[in-house]
């Protein structure tokens, strides 16, 4: 262990010295807030929310104009115009943004919380704490429709975070104007005496030109929501001081359930419950529930699992969401030692299925101290499951971050897992625990970003070997970039609340990237080409061998109207059986443990112009797979009825092929979808999935009525089956026999107190 605490110290110290230098010698071409600064004055009269900025305070308040292109090119002006004013009362921030554009628009549909990069849109970057690496995100579209997020790590957006904010949309011939009132019980933050200054950027996003554009210039390798090139909001006097911020969201739920598997009777439920967010400082949140409900709305989408190991699926529950990133961005997509979607659900070790464990109450306290000190601590009881032999069980962490030079810091992180006895006695003897230390490097300028963290489990065996020792180095620039990432995982590591889908290994992997901007006509149809080598060496410990390694040359052409071509020859798959597996996927007879393959395959992809109403995409594959051959094809085709929404049809065909005695498989999964807006507030989607590996046919449909900011009813019907096949007079006969059938009513209410 000593040595790789050694390992962990040096590798955190080279990047200390890298970022410690970056920041001495970073110019202020990647730093943009003393180049640019808008005025902030308090309003003098009441503002009207009406979409019009007609107001004498709109009138004398200071203008962003003269936005940046980012895409398709970084070095001239915008042609869209936007012209942008701010102002603010007691209560609100409000934002007025000016956008020329005809009355023509592209706008995927009017639901709220619409993807990133699917319509035109207004959004706004605000990082009050001026740390460049977390920070909102408000988006309106011409349709008035909102999308809000939270930035993290500097640059990515979860826009599933949910909070109040009004906006009202006028649409003219020539313009559309946007009106925006963002409630400073809304926004995290800290006031302070004398000139106050925030960062903010503005962004604009026309699709209909093909332009993405910002106030505050961002290079063109960086996505909008990037708040290293921030420009200054300045305060001509600081914002108001904060006011007590409590909001309750009770739940009131009814539901029905069949499972004719088992042939059980319709079971009913009726439940209630309740989330709380109270603001305990400006900047620090308590999120409290009792009872929730988690997950009843919400359908994880299918989809084919050809490896040996755990799917990865992301957390859209809203207890977890705001400043999720402090609580899981410890360690690397595969060596997370907190993996929020591990509490209230189980694997059963009796049917093989996953179930819901009842979650009693949880408190949630997150966010800031200060600028510097970021702090997070979570608690939450979850009840017994005798069907799946589940005691109650606590589910706690602590996260803490301290900022060091400009965006970098160092975290601390410790994880409880602790289950209780009937009579609420510990159980001393099963307690999972997890603590350990990283360094997070993020330059001044964005171009340089990376980590080195160490992490040991404790259990109550101690046994040897129960550590993570990691890091990862990443760096962009225009034409050129890197990574490399490491990785010491050792067999006895158990982090139950993690995801960590393999241990006792060492891993090595990386890439390159070289990217070349054609000039001249050929600029006017491709903006960029670019080649990406990568490897991925994994090193089994207990095996001693090498367990799988692939290396290929990707590359690639990004069009200029949003179309990108990929493709992937001659990449070359190795792997090492340490246990027996059925490369079909069909519960055939195996492939023998201690044995090795090396396969070839070649593979394409292409998306075409998102801009077109009727767009899609396509990946495919072929070539060896283990001791037999593959040919994949997945596909999505969309049609958008703007604005109303679209209709889509998902395909994945993976057709296997293996040797005798060996099964060989043919994997489909389709899926039509539609998500329609009949209005601003009432929304209906439908997915239906069939899936032949699982031998499962899902119906899901959700009716949304969104009768209040974040106020909804829901109603939702699910249905599975599985099909049959019999023989009837020499005849085969296939039907689809029911599995369960559920029908859902929830009904929400955020109240502000």
């Amino acid at each position: 262990m000593k040595s790789f605490l050694l390992v962990f110290v040096f590798i955190s110290s080279l990047l200390f010295i890298l970022d410690k230098l970056n920041a001495q010698n970073t110019d202020s071409k990647g730093v943009n807030e003393d180049q640019y600064r808008l005025l902030i004055r308090k309003a003098k009269h009441k503002i009207l929310l009406d979409g019009k900025l007609d107001e004498e305070d709109w009138k004398n308040a200071e203008v962003a104009k003269d936005f940046w292109q980012f895409f398709p090119f970084d070095s001239s002006r915008a042609i869209g115009k936007t012209e942008v004013r701010t102002v603010f009362d007691e209560n609100f921030l409000y934002i007025g943004a000016i956008c020329l554009q005809p009355n023509k628009y592209i706008v995927t549909s009017l639901r709220r919380d619409f993807a990133r990069g699917s319509s035109d849109v207004f959004g706004i970057n605000l990082d009050p704490f001026r740390d460049k690496l977390n920070g909102f995100n408000f988006a309106v579209s011409p349709y008035n429709v909102q999308r809000e997020g939270l930035i993290f790590n500097g640059q990515d957006l979860n826009i599933d975070w949910d909070n109040k904010w009004y906006s009202q949309v006028t649409n003219l011939e020539d313009k559309w104007i946007v009106e925006i009132a963002l409630p400073f019980k809304t926004l995290r933050y800290k006031r302070t005496e004398g000139q106050n200054t925030w960062l903010i950027n503005f962004v604009r996003n026309d699709l209909v030109k093909n332009e993405a554009g910002s106030w505050s210039p961002i290079p063109r390798i960086f996505p909008g929501a990037a708040l290293a090139f921030s420009g200054t909001l300045v305060w001509e006097e600081p914002p108001p001081q904060p006011s007590a911020n409590i909001s309750v969201i009770p739940y009131v739920l009814a539901s029905g359930n069949r499972d004719f598997q088992n042939n059980k009777p319709t079971d009913s439920e009726f439940n209630t419950g309740f989330d709380a967010k109270v603001a305990v400082t400006p900047s620090l949140n308590l999120d409290l529930t009792v009872n929730p409900d988690f997950a009843q709305v919400e359908v994880d989408r299918q989809v084919t699992n050809l490896s040996r190991f755990e799917l990865f699926f992301p957390e859209r529950r809203q207890f977890f969401l705001e400043n999720s990133d402090l609580f899981g961005s410890f360690g690397l997509n595969n060596s997370n030692p907190f993996f929020s979607r591990r509490i209230g659900l189980i694997n059963n070790p009796r049917t093989g299925f996953n179930e819901k464990i009842p979650i009693l109450a949880g408190a949630r306290l997150s966010g800031r101290l200060n600028k510097d000190w970021r702090i997070g601590l979570l608690s939450i009881q979850t009840g017994r499951k005798e069907s799946a032999s589940q005691t109650s069980t606590n589910y706690s962490m602590v996260a803490i971050q301290r900022r060091v030079f400009s965006r970098s810091n160092l975290a601390f992180v410790f994880v409880n897992k602790e289950p209780f006895n009937k009579v609420g006695d510990t159980l001393r003897q099963n307690f999972n625990r997890v603590v350990g230390l990283e360094y997070n490097l993020a330059s001044a300028n964005n171009r340089w970003q990376g980590k080195a963290f160490y992490h040991r489990s404790l259990s109550p065996e101690n046994l040897a070997r129960q550590y993570i020792a990691a890091g990862r180095i990443v760096y962009n620039e225009p034409t050129f970039g890197f990574s490399n990432r490491w990785e010491n995982i050792g067999e006895n590591y158990n982090a139950e609340v993690g995801f960590v889908p393999r241990k006792g290994t060492l891993r090595n992997a990386g890439d390159m990237t070289f990217i070349y901007y054609p000039k001249g006509k050929i600029a006017k149809t491709v903006n960029n080409f670019y080649l990406n080598p990568d490897y991925d060496v994994i090193y089994g410990v207990p095996q001693g061998r090498i367990l799988d390694w692939d290396a290929g040359l990707f590359g690639g052409i990004q069009f200029q109207n949003s179309a990108n071509l990929t493709f992937a020859f001659f990449r070359h798959d190795y792997t090492y059986l340490f246990s027996s597996f059925d490369p079909s996927n069909t519960g055939g007879q195996e492939l023998p443990a201690n044995t090795d393959y090396l396969y070839r395959s070649h593979r394409l992809s292409f998306s075409s112009n998102l801009r077109k109403s009727l767009f899609f995409n396509f990946a495919t594959r072929i070539g060896k797979y283990f001791n037999g051959r593959i040919f994949a094809f997945q596909s999505a085709i969309n049609y958008r009825l703007q604005p109303y929404g679209i209709f889509a049809l998902d395909f994945n065909y993976n057709r296997i092929r293996l040797p005798q005695p060996y099964s060989s498989s043919d994997l489909l999964l389709i899926g039509p979808r539609m998500e329609l807006s009949f209005s601003n507030s009432l929304f209906f989607t439908a997915i239906m999935q069939y899936n032949n590996q699982i031998n499962n046919v899902n119906l899901n449909m959700r009716l949304q009525w969104r009768f209040k900011p974040v106020s909804d009813l829901f109603i939702v019907y699910t249905d599975n089956y599985y099909a049959t096949e019999s023989r009837e007079n020499g005849n085969i006969i296939r039907a689809f026999q029911p599995k369960n059938r559920a029908l859902v009513f929830k009904l929400t209410y955020w109240l502000n107190i």
